[in-house]
C-alpha cells in the first residue's frame, strides 16, 4: 500500500498540536506579563482570548475525533477564532506603524471598561484599541510582539487549512 503524507498525519494530531502552540504562547504571554512585567493592552488581550479560545476547540477536537460534518465544523470555529485573532493582530501592527500624532488616545484599563460599559461596548473598544496598543514594549530580531503573534495565527490557519484539506480528503475517501 502506497501511503502519503495525508495518510500519516491524523486530524487529532493537527488538533492537539494546535491547542500545544497555544498553550506555549499563552505561557509566554504571561511571562512576559509576570515576569518581564509587560503590561498587555486591550488588542493583546483579545488576542490571548482568540488563542485561547482556538486552543481549546483544538483540544476539544482531538479528544472527542469527530468524523466528516462535525469535525469540518470544529475546524471551522478554530479557523474563525484564528481569522479573528489574525485581525486584532493586524489592527495592532498598522496602530503601532501610525505616525505619532494620528495614534488614537489611550483609553480605560479592561478591569474599569468590564465595570462600567456594557459588553458590547466593551467589546467594540477592545477590538478598535487605543493609544496603549501603538506602544512597542518588546522585539525580538526586529519585529514586535503584535507582530510576532499575526504571523503565529497565520501559521495556526495554514496548519488549520492542511487540517481541512486532510478532512476533505477522508471524507471523500470513505
Amino acid at each position: 500500500m502506497n501511503t502519503t503524507l495525508f495518510d500519516a498525519i491524523k486530524p487529532w494530531q493537527l488538533w492537539l498540536s494546535l491547542f500545544v502552540i497555544c498553550a506555549g504562547l499563552l505561557s509566554y504571554a504571561l511571562y512576559t506579563e509576570l515576569v518581564l512585567y509587560l503590561v498587555p493592552c486591550a488588542l493583546c488581550m483579545t488576542q490571548r482570548f482568540f488563542y485561547l479560545l482556538a486552543g481549546l476547540l483544538g483540544l476539544f477536537a482531538a479528544i472527542h475525533r469527530p468524523r466528516h460534518v462535525i469535525a469540518q465544523c470544529y475546524n471551522g470555529l478554530i479557523m474563525l477564532s484564528l481569522g479573528l485573532g489574525a485581525a486584532t493582530a493586524g489592527r495592532q501592527v498598522w496602530l503601532q506603524h501610525l505616525p505619532e500624532d494620528q495614534v488614537p488616545a489611550c483609553g480605560p484599563s479592561l478591569g474599569y471598561m468590564l465595570e462600567t460599559l456594557p459588553i458590547a461596548e466593551t467589546f467594540k473598544t477592545l477590538m478598535m484599541g487605543d493609544g496603549n496598543c501603538a506602544e512597542v514594549q518588546w522585539t525580538f530580531l526586529g519585529l514586535s510582539m503584535p507582530t510576532w503573534s499575526l504571523i503565529a495565527f497565520i501559521g495556526l490557519l495554514l496548519l488549520s487549512l492542511l487540517n481541512s484539506l486532510l478532512l476533505a480528503q477522508r471524507a471523500r475517501n470513505t
